[in-house]
C-alpha cells in the first residue's frame, strides 16, 4: 500500500447530519444513521439548534457538534390557528432558510464535508457534495391546501441528490398517503422505518408509560392535563416529559415517577417493560412502537395534521385508538384493549448500498 493510498484510508470521510428541530422526533431516528455511517468507516458531524442539538450531543458526545440557524417553530395555542400561524411566520423561515444556505458554504469549506444528510432541513444541502433529504412527507397535509403545501415540497426535495423515505415501499406500511405519491421518482429510496430501538425480553414493570415530545406551548398542555388524569389511575405510571436538560431529574409522586428526560438506551428498556405507551402519534414515535411490537393510545397535536392523520388511519385500522386532546379522560385507556397493538415487519436497512452516494466511482470501484 503506497502512501497516497494509506491517506486515503485513513482519512474518514465526514457526512454532515442535520436534523429539524422540532419535536426530538427528527434528531432520534437520525440516532441509527449516525451509527450505522461510524460503523461503514464515516466520520459524521451533527448539525442542529435547540433540544435536537442537544439531545444528539448527549447521545454521541464524542462526535463535532455545530449550532444551525433557528426555525423557532411553536405550535399555536388554539388548533385551528396552526395553519394561520405557519403562514405568518413564512418570512422568518425563509429568512432562516438562507441564513441556513449560508452556514452551509461555511461548513462544507471549514470541515471537509464529503456528503450531507438533512432531515427536513430545507437549506441544509449543497451543490458540490452529494445531499440526500429525509421525509416520510412526500405529501403534506394542510386541508385545503394540501394540494399546494404538497407541491411546494416536493419542489424543494427535488433539489437534492436523493430522498430517503423511512417506511416500506408496500401497501402495508405506516406513513399511508403522506410518504407514498403516484409517479414518485427514481431518486426516492425507501428505507423500512428507522428507529434507535430493539425489542427485548423483559418482565412489565409500568402498567402505562406517558411519553411526552414535540414543540410549545402544546407540549406543556397535555403534561399538565396527563399527569392531572394520571392521579386516578389504578397501576404504575412512568412519565417522560421530553425536556432535554443538562441534569436528569427523577420525581416520584404515589404510584408515578417522572423524568424530564431518558438517554436512548434507558427509553429502550422502560418502553420493552412497559405494557402501554400513551404519547402523541408522532411518526418517529410510530416507528419506535412498530418495531416494539407494543400496544399504545395517541393524543394527536391539536392542529397538526401530519399527526391527526396517522392517528385516524391507525384507529380505522383497529391497531392503535386516539382521541382529541381536548376529549382525553384516564377511562378512554380501557379502550386499548380491543385494539390488536402494532406488530413488527422484519427489515434490513442496507446501508452499504445507501452509503454509496457518498462514495467516488474510483471507490466503488476499489470497494467492489
Amino acid at each position: 500500500m503506497n502512501k497516497n493510498t494509506l491517506e486515503r484510508v485513513q482519512q474518514k470521510k465526514r457526512i454532515l447530519v442535520a436534523p429539524l428541530n422540532w419535536g426530538l422526533g427528527h434528531s432520534t431516528r437520525c440516532i441509527p444513521i449516525i451509527n450505522a455511517l461510524i460503523a461503514h468507516g464515516f466520520e459524521p458531524i451533527i448539525a442542529s439548534d435547540g433540544l435536537a442539538l442537544e439531545l444528539l450531543k448527549k447521545e454521541f458526545p464524542d462526535l463535532k457538534a455545530i449550532e444551525l440557524p433557528s426555525y423557532n417553530i411553536t405550535y399555536s395555542k388554539k388548533a385551528n390557528s396552526f395553519k394561520l400561524k405557519l403562514i405568518k411566520d413564512s418570512p422568518h423561515l425563509l429568512k432562516t432558510i438562507k441564513k441556513e444556505k449560508s452556514a452551509i458554504e461555511s461548513i462544507i469549506e471549514d470541515e471537509n464535508i464529503s456528503g450531507i444528510i438533512s432531515d427536513n432541513r430545507f437549506g441544509v444541502r449543497h451543490k458540490s457534495v452529494p445531499s440526500v433529504f429525509i421525509t416520510h412527507q412526500l405529501r403534506v397535509l394542510s386541508g385545503s391546501t394540501t394540494w399546494l403545501s404538497s407541491k411546494l415540497h416536493q419542489k424543494i426535495i427535488s433539489k437534492f441528490d436523493e430522498c430517503w423515505v423511512p417506511d416500506h415501499i408496500g401497501t402495508n406500511n405506516l406513513s399511508g398517503d403522506l410518504g407514498h405519491i403516484e409517479g414518485s421518482t427514481s431518486f426516492i429510496k425507501y428505507l423500512g422505518p428507522l428507529t434507535r430501538f430493539k425489542k427485548l425480553d423483559l418482565e412489565p414493570k409500568y402498567d402505562v408509560f406517558a411519553l411526552l415530545s414535540g414543540p410549545e406551548p402544546q407540549r406543556t398542555f397535555l403534561e399538565i392535563k396527563l399527569l392531572k388524569e394520571l392521579e386516578n389511575y389504578r397501576g404504575k405510571v412512568l412519565f417522560v416529559k421530553g425536556q432535554i436538560e443538562a441534569e436528569q431529574k427523577i420525581e416520584v409522586k404515589n404510584h408515578i415517577t417522572i423524568y424530564n428526560f431518558m438517554t436512548s438506551k434507558e427509553l429502550e428498556i422502560a418502553l420493552n417493560e412497559s405494557k402501554m405507551i400513551l404519547s402523541r402519534s408522532g411518526y418517529t414515535t410510530i416507528m419506535d412502537l412498530a418495531k416494539l411490537e407494543k400496544k399504545a393510545f395517541f393524543i394527536p397535536t391539536p392542529g397538526q395534521f401530519e399527526q391527526e392523520y396517522l392517528a385516524k388511519k391507525l384507529h380505522k385500522e383497529n391497531v392503535i385508538p386516539c382521541c382529541k386532546q381536548d376529549d382525553f379522560k384516564i377511562e378512554i385507556l380501557e379502550t386499548s384493549k380491543d385494539f390488536s397493538g402494532f406488530k413488527n415487519e422484519e427489515y434490513q436497512v442496507n446501508y452499504s448500498k445507501l452509503f454509496c452516494l457518498f462514495q467516488s466511482k474510483g471507490e466503488l470501484t476499489t470497494n467492489a
